[in-house]
């Protein structure tokens, strides 16, 4: 029995939902795609960000490019109290539970996004406590308050 299904999502289109309990530290679902090289990824306009992208850094040298529809983990939204996180081991990208999730909850992660000139093309709409209005990392989370301020 598969750990997920999917289903209309109240943070963004579709998303994925646990089929039963599962606890923290279970590996959800393979990020699967096409690996290619950091200069493909840079040149290829297919990777712009004016668009949606399921781009996954692996190291120096290599990216996954998870835009297919084989690949179900790119349905996974970004939250900023994500229950799951994504890890790497050598040329493939795992999604594992950072906490217990219950049946019928929405699998999310942080996407890591950076905090630089383009944030605010990238709205947050999670709705956790700690959502900070972007899709930006919790360890850039601080600059979004700062800017924030800055504006009042």
């Amino acid at each position: 029995m598969k750990l997920y299904r999917v289903r209309k999502s109240k943070i963004d289109n579709y998303g994925l939902y646990a089929t039963k309990d599962i606890k923290k530290g279970t590996r959800v679902i393979e990020y699967k795609g096409k690996i290619i090289t950091r200069i493909e990824a840079e040149k290829n306009p297919k990777y712009d960000n004016d668009k949606a992208i399921y781009l996954f850094n692996i190291n120096k040298r290599y990216d996954l490019d998870g835009d297919f529809n084989f690949n179900t983990a790119r349905l996974i939204n970004h939250s900023c109290d994500p229950n799951c996180e994504v890890t790497g081991s050598g040329l493939k990208v795992w999604v594992y539970a950072i906490k217990n999730i219950k049946k019928g909850d929405e699998f999310s992660y942080d996407y890591g996004f950076g905090f630089d000139e383009d944030f605010k093309n990238y709205p947050c709409r999670c709705k956790s406590k700690n959502c900070c209005g972007y899709i930006v990392r919790e360890g850039s989370r601080w600059r979004i308050k700062k800017w924030k301020k800055k504006k009042l």
